[in-house]
């Protein structure tokens, strides 16, 4: 990840109100110049600025609409900015408020790994094998890709990729994420037993060239560094604490988390369930805890957990705070664009391929789980 300096020492002495009023200021010169996104999983000091919230994908599609925009703040992690740097026009500056803000997920899978991968597959077999890869990763990932003849694929339209990939081969790679791969092809009524693990720090994935030819999906081995934190014994605690709790997880979640569970899918299913569910219902949900939070807080005629007893925190969203926000915008005001996020041209065309098959192919829709 790109080093972030540390902040000036004034930022720190600033009291919170003070921060808060800065920021509102700077929102209101810049007008529709400045958008301020902000991913469901960012703290709510932050959120109270976004212009829109959201998921991933759909906040860089949406800055992709702002006719007016010139700046766009991600308030989110790394892969998301670069997202939004593919989707918007040269003229837009995407700007990361703290650089050190990734993704453990999207680190899990380099392109030189996957190039790795990607040589040692397509010699182990003859078989065309479609990439997919999971928007959380890199833009070089996504590049690769649109390169390979493969797509992206969000939590919520997931399903319907990897049935268009197996349309067009017989077998898929699909990466960084493990868990929704595995979930998804088993909802696709695949048997475990035609999924095989790569694992990118052993020699050849740690597969022999017959699993390989034995296999329809070939699965990276990563994660999300959150929704791994859920496990059966939480279910089992909910369980035995008060049965009328209904599970809700991300798919993100592993196989036996999300077996365990009464429903699964993307935030935006989430959302939607809790937002739906009748009054008086109870919800122990397995996500990033301020979403569920927030959640709870939108709904107060129902009671909203997290289905784990420990704080599920994506930490390195919660780096960027209202300091660095502020601090990027002071930057704006004074003519300077700091911690912007660029993908190279060439990078970005390919990415933009791998991101209109999605598009073409599986319109995003807050899908669940078996």
């Amino acid at each position: 990840m790109p080093f972030q300096p540390p902040l000036p020492s004034e930022y720190a002495a600033q009291s919170r109100d003070d921060i808060i009023a800065r920021i509102q200021r700077h929102k209101n010169s810049f007008g529709p110049s400045l958008v301020v996104l902000g991913h469901h999983y960012q703290e709510d000091d932050v959120i109270r600025f976004a212009d829109f919230t959201g998921d991933s994908l759909k906040l860089s599609q949406i800055a992709a609409r702002q006719k007016h925009a010139r700046y766009v703040v991600f308030c989110g992690v790394h892969f998301m900015a670069e997202s939004a740097d593919i989707l918007t026009g040269d003229d837009v500056a995407v700007i990361l408020p703290d650089l050190s803000a990734g993704c453990s997920m999207a680190d899990m899978a380099h392109i030189d790994q996957l190039e790795d991968a990607w040589d040692f597959l397509t010699a182990a077999t003859d078989a065309t094998i479609v990439p997919i890869t999971y928007v959380n990763s890199s833009a070089d990932v996504k590049a690769f890709c649109g390169r390979h003849g493969g797509a992206c694929c969000t939590s919520s339209n997931a399903r319907l990729i990897l049935e268009w990939a197996l349309d067009r081969g017989q077998k898929a790679i699909f990466l960084p994420d493990q868990h929704l791969g595995r979930n998804t092809a088993c909802a696709m009524g695949h048997a475990l037993d035609s999924m095989v693990l790569y694992d990118p720090k052993q020699r050849d994935g740690g597969l022999s060239a017959q699993s390989v030819r034995d296999s329809t999906f070939i699965l990276w081995k990563g994660h999300c560094s959150v929704h791994g934190l859920f496990t059966t014994a939480n279910c089992d605690e909910i369980r035995g604490l008060d049965p009328a709790f209904n599970i809700l997880v991300h798919p993100e979640c592993s196989r036996e988390v999300v077996q365990r569970s009464d429903y699964a899918g993307s935030t935006e299913y989430i959302i939607k369930t809790v937002g739906d569910a009748p009054p008086g219902t109870k919800w122990a949900i397995g996500t990033e805890i301020h979403l569920v939070t927030r959640l709870a807080a939108a709904h107060p005629d129902k009671t909203v957990r997290s289905l784990a007893g420990i704080q599920c925190l994506c930490t390195t969203m919660y780096r960027i705070d209202i300091k660095h926000l502020l601090y990027v915008l002071d930057q704006l005001a004074a003519g300077r664009v700091v911690n912007r996020i660029t993908v190279p041209p060439d990078v970005k065309r390919d990415a933009v391929l791998a991101l209109d098959r999605m598009l073409a192919n599986a319109a995003p829709q807050p899908a669940s789980v078996d």
